[in-house]
């Protein structure tokens, strides 16, 4: 197991061939909809001796190591699929707009309280973006007892995205009235199916209160207020942060190796308390999600560039990997991030992460993982593949084998220790 304060010189991965990380995934496996009961989905653990042993979800607290911590994420999805029809248009064309990230404001709490005063604008997909080639789109959106008119305008187009500015009649409503009244969850594209009721309670964790993702971190959406309460007895607490997951979760390694591909770029937010805490801690951390680990991992290198006196603004892609980098200690890099914040007065690190975590890095903060089972050729089974090695086909050819196992997003989970 590798110590939290070893130096460590991790390799570079960007000669890896991304089609080393397929597998065959029929569709009868992946599961459209999530159980009834949360915590009763299958659980598939590979202990950090190798082990391999299936489960159930509510057998978590037996199954961590004794006085561990987890980590999860709080974010919340919005309702960030927009329908527009065009008016003037012969057939009343369909346009979907799908926000990704704010543009102006930048910040996400200060974007949802935009008002009809000012508008907002956000970088989106254009669904059937041919067929708005000019023009504000309009749609009616019931808010209460009155009806108010949504408009959406292109201001700009950089390949496949476009910045979209929203403007509204009523100089007292929110946007994030707005989209809690007119948008869509967004479910992933691999379930081939259309938004439906239950996914509006299905498709967030319990703990999920921050607005801003687009996507829910899955791994969290198996646990229950009764579970939460046995790890709580258990002695295993729980501490949350914040990573907004963006549309780049699901997009696939297109390039045949890893160094063509570039990260998506996400949001995170930590509070200093879990600085502190990790930079004193003894327990195991336990990472809930794949977007924990990239938060997690993220504080570590951002730690890093604060004592090289370099910009903590984002984490590059490949900084993990840089033979400059300065091999700090997990507390070291800690107490840079706490001095960071002791100099601006704040409570809070906000940034961004592009981090890419494959075979060849070595984990710094997170000793455990609970995670879903992800799609061939992601950038997730990278993240895996580093903490358990070529042990990942191992482990999902053993649930494949199992036909109690259901993969993906409303699938069930895994427990890697290391």
């Amino acid at each position: 197991m590798q110590d939290k304060d070893t130096v460590f010189m991790a390799g570079d991965p960007r000669s890896i061939r991304i089609e080393e990380y397929d597998y065959p995934l029929p569709d009868e496996r992946i599961a459209k909809h999530p159980l009834a009961e949360r915590d009763s989905c299958m659980l598939l653990f590979r202990s950090a001796d190798g082990d391999i042993s299936a489960h159930r979800f509510y057998d978590l607290p037996s199954l961590l190591p004794s006085g561990s911590m987890l980590v999860c994420n709080n974010t919340r999805v919005i309702n960030a699929r927009l329908r527009f029809r065009k008016a003037g248009s012969p057939q009343g064309a369909h346009i979907e707009v799908f926000c990704l990230e704010p543009e102006r404001p930048r910040d996400y709490a200060e974007n949802f309280a935009a008002t009809g005063s000012y508008g907002c604008s956000w970088l989106c997909f254009v669904g059937n973006s041919k067929r708005w080639k000019q023009g504000v789109l309009t749609t009616q959106v019931q808010i209460a007892d009155r009806q108010v008119t949504l408009c959406a305008d292109r201001i700009a187009k950089d390949g496949n995205t476009s910045t979209v500015r929203f403007t509204w009649d009523a100089a007292d409503v929110t946007f994030a009235e707005i989209i809690a009244a007119v948008g869509e969850i967004p479910i992933p594209p691999y379930l081939n199916r259309g938004t439906e009721n239950t996914d509006k309670t299905d498709y967030q964790t319990i703990y999920s209160h921050v607005d801003g993702s687009v996507a829910a971190p899955t791994a969290g959406l198996h646990f229950t207020p009764a579970l939460v309460k046995r790890l709580e007895a258990d002695g295993i607490p729980m501490r949350e942060l914040t990573l907004h997951v963006g549309a780049g979760t699901f997009q696939p390694v297109k390039s045949d190796e890893i160094g063509e591909h570039e990260m998506h770029s996400e949001f995170i937010s930590v509070r200093r308390e879990l600085i502190e805490e990790i930079a004193l801690c003894d327990r195991k951390i336990i990472a809930v999600g794949t977007t924990s680990v990239r938060t997690l991992e993220s504080l570590y290198h951002l730690g890093c560039r604060a004592a090289q006196g370099l910009p903590v603004n984002e984490l590059p892609q490949w900084y993990p990997y840089d033979p400059e980098h300065p091999q700090l200690s997990v507390q070291d890099a800690m107490k840079s991030l706490l001095e960071l914040l002791d100099s601006k007065g704040s409570d809070r690190l906000v940034a961004s992460t592009r981090v890419i975590i494959a075979p060849g890095y070595k984990y710094r903060v997170v000793d455990g993982l609970v995670t879903n089972f992800h799609q061939p050729r992601s950038t997730l089974l990278l993240l895996v593949s580093a903490m358990i090695g070529d042990d990942w086909r191992r482990v999902y050819d053993s649930a494949l084998a199992d036909s109690r196992f259901r993969f993906l997003s409303y699938g069930d989970a895994c427990l890697f220790l290391r």
